[in-house]
C-alpha cells in the first residue's frame, strides 16, 4: 500500500490537512493530494533533516489530520517527541521509510566507512553520529557561500569519477504546484542549498573509500568559510 491508499486507510479526507517535510523530493506531497487532503509543510531538524517537533507542533491547525515522518538517509526522526505531539494534538501519526529499498545492507560496515569519512572529510560538515542511524545515505554539508560551493564541489567530484547526488534539489514549497508567495521554510531551503550525497557506502571497495576521500579534500578544504 502506498502512501495515498495508508493516508485514506487512515480516515483522511477531503478538506483535512496532513503535514509533510518539504525537503523531500514532492511525491510525499503528490500523495497526500491524491487521497484528496492538503499538504501542509513543516521545518526540519538542521541535524537530521526530519521535521523537527517543534516546527511540527507550529503548523498543526483545527484540520490537521495527519503527521508524515521519513526517517531520512537512515537518520531516526525523534520518536518520542512526536508521539507527545500527536497526543497533545489529536493527530495521526504516519511513518515511512526513505529509500526502503536500501534498508538491507551491512550496516555494521556502512557504520565503520561512515566514521572513517567523519575522521578524513576536510571543508564539509560530515553527518551527526548518533544512535539509531543507518547511513543508507552518507550526506554532507558543503559550508560558506551555500549552493554555488556545494555545486562546485559536485562538479569536481563527478569530473574525477566521483558520484555524488544533490538529494533535494527544490524543496517542495518551492516548487510550482505547491509554491505560497512569503512562504519561508529557513533550514529547509539551507539543507537544500548545502547537502551533497556522496556515493552509497555500501558499494565502495576499500580502494573506492581512499580515492573518496582524496578527491573530496582536494577542493573541500579551499570550501571552508573564512
Amino acid at each position: 500500500m502506498g502512501m495515498t491508499g495508508a493516508l485514506k486507510a487512515a480516515g483522511v479526507a477531503t478538506g483535512d490537512e496532513v503535514i509533510v517535510p518539504a525537503y523531500d523530493t514532492g511525491e510525499l506531497a503528490r500523495a497526500v493530494v491524491a487521497a484528496g487532503a492538503t499538504p501542509v509543510f513543516a521545518d526540519i531538524d538542521p541535524l537530521t533533516y526530519c521535521l523537527a517537533p517543534a516546527a511540527t507542533g507550529r503548523a498543526v491547525t483545527s484540520r490537521t489530520a495527519a503527521v508524515v515522518l521519513v526517517h531520512r538517509f537512515g537518520h531516526p526522526t525523534d520518536s518520542a517527541a512526536f508521539a507527545e505531539l500527536a497526543t497533545e494534538h489529536g493527530v495521526l501519526l504516519l511513518e515511512e521509510e526513505e529509500d526502503g529499498a536500501e534498508l538491507g545492507g551491512d550496516i555494521a560496515q556502512r557504520l565503520e566507512r561512515a566514521r572513517h569519512l567523519d575522521r578524513r572529510l576536510v571543508g564539509v560538515r560530515t553527518p551527526v553520529p548518533v544512535e539509531g542511524h543507518r547511513y543508507q545515505r552518507y550526506v554532507v554539508r558543503v559550508p560558506g557561500n551555500g549552493r554555488p560551493d556545494r555545486d562546485a564541489l559536485a562538479r569536481w567530484l563527478r569530473r574525477r569519477g566521483v558520484a555524488c547526488e544533490v538529494p533535494v534539489p527544490i524543496p517542495v514549497h518551492r516548487m510550482r504546484e505547491f509554491r505560497r508567495d512569503g512562504f519561508v521554510l529557513a533550514e529547509t531551503e539551507r539543507a537544500a542549498d548545502e547537502t551533497l550525497a556522496l556515493p552509497p557506502l555500501d558499494v565502495l571497495s576499500p580502494a573506492e573509500l581512499r580515492r573518496l576521500v582524496s578527491v573530496c579534500d582536494e577542493l573541500g578544504g579551499l570550501l571552508q568559510p573564512a
